[in-house]
Order: C-alpha cells, then structure tokens, then sequence
C-alpha cells in the first residue's frame, strides 16, 4: 500500500522552526504567531493521524510531533523575550523617573 504524506505535518514543523529562528534573530511576537501557526497545523495533522484506522497510510507523524515540540520551545522563547523587554523598558522608565528632569 502506498503511503501519503500526513497533512500539515511538514507544515508544523516548518513553523516549528521559524518560530525558533524568528524568535532569536527578528523579534518575539513573530515567533510567537508562528508558533501558535505551527502548533495549529501539529494538533491537525495528530487528528488527521489519530482518525484513521489504519494508521499506516500516512507518514510523516514525527514531523508533527517534532513541529509541535519546537513550536512550544518556540512559544516559551517568545514569553521569555516578552519578559525581558518589559523589565528592559520598566527599568529604562525607573531610571527617567527617578531623575526627576523629564
């Protein structure tokens, strides 16, 4: 039997990566939507997976679970950045404002 490629799965691991890579190098929030893109397309393709009888039909489930692992990394990289840049900017305001000259 001929086996397909499961949908989405390759689609959640690519935004899985992205998310990691834009998270790094660009900024947060687009890391953030592409995580929450890749862990979309990862529940779908698990569904998709989990609704067949026989589940060797399709290939490619690891590329899901993998999507959705580095999707999470992805998400919490985001979070951590988002915490940082809001104690960078607190403490940027601390500082003006306890100078008194604004």
């Amino acid at each position: 039997m001929n086996t397909q490629p499961l949908p989405g799965a390759s689609n959640a691991l690519t935004f899985g990566i992205l998310s990691i890579v834009l998270t790094i190098f660009c900024c947060g929030p687009f890391g953030a939507i592409f995580s929450i893109i890749g862990l979309s397309n990862a529940k779908k393709a698990e569904n998709i997976y989990r609704s067949e009888v026989d589940n060797s039909y399709f290939s490619g489930y690891e590329n899901a679970k993998t999507g959705r692992i580095l999707s999470y990394i992805g998400l919490g990289l985001a979070l951590i950045y988002l915490i940082f840049t809001i104690i960078y900017f607190g403490a940027i305001v601390a500082i003006i404002m306890s100078s008194g000259n604004f």
